[in-house]
Order: structure tokens, then C-alpha cells, then sequence
């Protein structure tokens, strides 16, 4: 088999061999580029191979048409709403993703945003720097606030475990999965769930129900003075709406960590000049932990549809 890793994986050469030399040593070949976005380059890349490996990198279903040897795209992400899966199907080309590998990273960096815009860290690091006070920056506790959670797969799940362990209630909306309440999670309808919350945070993935869940009518539904994360994915939220809202106060703040668009963000961007609001450029995922176990399940993946038992199955 030819196998095409077409971004970089973001570890190093040395775990990335570790990976590989069994693979070649089983008469496999294997050859590896940077992210390269010019969709003719892509496909003199991955014409011949048996196997794509791509992370977050846009596979648009002219580069998958002209991979006539293509058996198997390895999505080294959680999410695949950047693969063109209809031109795969159409192919009959096995997908399969990356799922679990961030759990942990996704659920501390939802944490540390909930932290950051209730003890208003950017204000206070900013006031500071500028040989000022904290005065009228007296933040709040997380503790005993009600957290809402869109979305409880594995992320949301964990996300729900750290909101608990630090003192929240945790609430859920029930509109993605057939999950009953159980003693640690209470689901409800959405509208429900989001006027009962101090602090609602996304983990669903992008569906003909989830888009724009988050919008002008749902966040009047909203307790005033609420804050929201989205750690999930761009299009779940109407950016326009919630600036307005954070603009009008509606709401206290927001942590954004996904856009509609890939950053880097058209510095117009209406949720670069909301107040209150911290916004990082698609990180959540990325820690070194992460990026070691998502290598770890890419390659677990190869070996087991090799060994004719395909894993982490999208298609």
C-alpha cells in the first residue's frame, strides 16, 4: 500500500518513525508533506495513494475523485465536516476519524475559558501590565453555578465530570442522543435548559439540526448576564447574533474557539470586537498529550483496516 500523510501529524520525526518502520518493513510505502492548500498540488500528492492520512485540512471531493487507488482516508480529528464524504461513498473509500484523542484538552481549555471570563483575566492581566488595580474587576466564583452543555458525548461528558468537581450543577440538552438524566446530568428541552443556565458551552457536531442552534431567538432564551463557549464547532453559532448580544449586555462574556472559517479570521470579524470576549484560533485540541495520542490512533487505524478490521468508522 501507498500511504500519504498530507499535513503535518505535530509530533516529532522521531515518534513519527516509530510509526512508520513497521509499516515499511511489511512492504508499505510511505511518504509525508506539509499542509499545502492549492488543490492541484493535493492531487499530485495523493493520486496514487492507497491511504490519505489528513488532519483538519479541507478534502474536497475533486482531490478524492482523482485518487483512483484510494481504499481508506485516516482523519486524524474528531470531526470530518472538511472531508467531502458523499464523493467518498460514492468511491466506496473506507473514512475513518480520530475520535477521543482530545477529550481531555477540549474539556480543560472549555474549563479554563469558564475560569478566565469569571475572574476577568484578560482585564486584570491587562490593568496590571498598565500599573493599575483591579477596581470594578471583582470577579465570581465558578463554583455553584448551573453549567448547560450542548452536546454530551465524550467531551461534553468530561467537560460535565471538571464543571462538578469544581461545584456546578450540570444540565443538558437531549436533542443530539437518547441519554436519560441520571443523578450527575439532567437533560431537558433546550429552550428549558437555556434559561436555567449561568454558563452554556458547546460540544455537538455541525448537523442540519445543530447549525446556528445557538442564535438571535435562542439566546434570548438566555439568562441575562450568561456566558457562553463554543468549543465545538464554528457554524453551531450565529456570530452576528452573539456579538450583538455581548455588545448589548445580554450577555456577561464569551470564549470562542471555532469559527465558520478557519483562522486566520478576517480582522473584521464581528466577535473580535465584542466585549468580553476571549477568542483563540482553533486550539483547543492541540496539546502535546493530544497530539501523541492522536498519532497513537491514526496508526492503530492503518494497522487494524490492514488486518481487515476497520476501527473509528465514519464510512
Amino acid at each position: 500500500m501507498k500511504i500519504v500523510l498530507l499535513e503535518s501529524l505535530a509530533i516529532s520525526q522521531e515518534l513519527l518513525d516509530q510509526y512508520i518502520q513497521p509499516l515499511k518493513a511489511a512492504g508499505h510505502t510511505f511518504e509525508s508533506y506539509e499542509r499545502e492548500d492549492d488543490l492541484s498540488l493535493q492531487i499530485e500528492r495523493a493520486k496514487d495513494a492507497d491511504i490519505l492520512i489528513i488532519a483538519n485540512m479541507p478534502l474536497k471531493g475533486q482531490v478524492i475523485e482523482n485518487c483512483r487507488n484510494l481504499k481508506l482516508i485516516d482523519v486524524a480529528f474528531t470531526g470530518v465536516d472538511h472531508v467531502d464524504l458523499e464523493a467518498a461513498k460514492k468511491q466506496r473509500i473506507a473514512v475513518s476519524n480520530a475520535s477521543g484523542y482530545s477529550n481531555d484538552s477540549v474539556a480543560e481549555l472549555t474549563l479554563c475559558m469558564m475560569l478566565s471570563l469569571l475572574r476577568n483575566v484578560p482585564q486584570v492581566d491587562e490593568r496590571c501590565r498598565a500599573g493599575k488595580t483591579k477596581d470594578g474587576l471583582v470577579g465570581s466564583e465558578l463554583r455553584g453555578n448551573t453549567v448547560g452543555i450542548i452536546g454530551t458525548g465524550a467531551i461534553g461528558t468530561r467537560v460535565g465530570e471538571l464543571c462538578r468537581a469544581f461545584g456546578c450543577k450540570t444540565i443538558a440538552y437531549n436533542g443530539f442522543s437518547n441519554k436519560l438524566s441520571t443523578q450527575e446530568m439532567e437533560y431537558m428541552p433546550l429552550e428549558e435548559m437555556l434559561c436555567q443556565s449561568d454558563i452554556v458551552t458547546l460540544h455537538c457536531p455541525v448537523t442540519e439540526q445543530s447549525k446556528n442552534i445557538i442564535n438571535k431567538a435562542s439566546i434570548s432564551a438566555m439568562k441575562d448576564g450568561a456566558i457562553l463557549i463554543n468549543a465545538a464547532r464554528g457554524p453551531v453559532v450565529d456570530s452576528q447574533a452573539l456579538a450583538d448580544a455581548l455588545k448589548s449586555g445580554k450577555l456577561a462574556g464569551a470564549g470562542i474557539d471555532v469559527f465558520e472559517k478557519e483562522p486566520p479570521l478576517d480582522t473584521e470579524h464581528p466577535l473580535l470586537h465584542a466585549p468580553n470576549t476571549i477568542v483563540t484560533p482553533h486550539v483547543a485540541f492541540a496539546t502535546e498529550e493530544s497530539m501523541k495520542k492522536r498519532a497513537r490512533i491514526v496508526f492503530e487505524n492503518i494497522d487494524q483496516w490492514l488486518a481487515g478490521n476497520q476501527i473509528n468508522r465514519i464510512l
